[in-house]
């Protein structure tokens, strides 16, 4: 099974395309969708649809797994957040794909084991489910914590589905 996450962001959208099947869990593509800080909202959602587009139909997942928002204290920022996350699933739905979300707390339990992990636990979970693949592409900018969470909203929907991909997560936080 081929799962597209996506953390959703105006700035920066991370996204992540995890292949899950039986015993395993690699990383196909990972990186951001950068708009113009100073573009208007509206070529801003143009622009993430537009790549998300072009991701869904490069890897023509079979899910699109897509963290939701869950609470902000920024009333502006979680408008913007909740226009890109409008955004992807109207992408996804019009591609034909299904969409699953998940909550930030479920996520971070599944993949670093603390459903109150910060960014550089569930950066170093991810890095150490998915292997050294996971790294910054040279000389491009970067904001691997976006894309980390992207990969770990993709991992979470494997545990959710897959029993074997189930087990070798929780050996592997047993193994710390």
């Amino acid at each position: 099974m081929l799962i597209l996450g996506l953390d959703p962001g105006t700035a920066t959208t991370g996204f992540g395309v995890v292949r899950a099947d039986e015993k395993i869990l690699e990383v196909l593509d990972f990186g951001l969708i950068s708009t113009d800080k100073n573009g208007s909202p509206a070529s801003r959602l143009v622009r993430i649809h537009k790549e998300v587009t072009i991701i869904i139909k490069k890897h023509n997942p079979d899910v699109v797994a897509i963290e939701k928002l869950f609470f902000a204290t920024n009333a502006k920022t979680a408008m913007s957040v909740g226009q890109a996350e409008g955004v992807m699933l109207f992408t996804a739905a019009q591609r034909k794909t299904t969409v699953v979300e998940y909550a930030p707390g479920t996520i971070k339990k599944v993949v670093a084991g603390d459903g109150r992990a910060d960014k550089k636990l569930v950066q170093k979970a991810v890095r150490k489910l998915l292997g050294a693949k996971v790294r910054s592409k040279v000389r491009e900018k970067t904001h691997f914590d976006n894309a980390a969470d992207a990969l770990a909203v993709a991992i979470c929907h494997a545990y959710h589905i897959n029993d074997k991909i189930k087990k070798i997560l929780l050996d592997l936080a047993e193994r710390g």
